[in-house]
């Protein structure tokens, strides 16, 4: 067969002559095979890497999502928290000034009692030294007379008669 094949190919290439009956047994099996490939199991193989592509990039999608739904939750979590550390904060400012407002108030009534109690007690106080004193000076104008007839030895002032 090689020497037919030489005939064909002017030129000697010695085993690399192609033999025709098996070049073209190879061409019609590499079309058969190739139409196989291109029309059953290829696009099987691109339908199957589509399907993966798909479901990375709608994974990725779906990540990309919920990101930003997390992010858009933390913003609202981190607005919720401040708005509630502000009305802590107005709410312990409110108990401060109402402590302080309920102290100054005893305070004031706790002086008040105090002037009242200082103001009733010198009062008592005044009304007890003006009755010991109408009482001391009867006694007294008493003893002095008492006294004043002793040493002169007869009555003086108003026991004389």
């Amino acid at each position: 067969m090689t020497l037919a094949n030489a005939q064909i190919f002017k030129m000697d290439l010695g085993p690399l002559n192609p033999v025709w009956a098996e070049l073209i047994l190879g061409l019609v099996l590499f079309g058969i095979t190739f139409l196989i490939l291109a029309k059953g199991v290829l696009p099987k193989v691109k339908r199957t890497l589509d399907e993966r592509e798909d479901a990375i990039d709608g994974g990725t999608g779906r990540a990309d999502d919920l990101r930003a739904e997390a992010a858009r939750i933390r913003e609202q979590y981190e607005s919720e928290l401040a708005e509630a550390r502000h009305e802590a904060a107005r709410i312990r400012s409110k108990a401060v000034e109402e402590g302080s407002a309920a102290i100054a108030a005893a305070r004031a009534e706790g002086s008040a009692e105090r002037d009242a109690l200082l103001a009733a007690g010198a009062a008592k106080i005044a009304e007890e030294r003006a009755a010991a004193e109408r009482e001391l000076n009867a006694d007294v104008d008493a003893w002095a007379h008492a006294l004043a007839a002793r040493i002169v030895g007869e009555p003086v002032g108003a026991d004389r008669v």
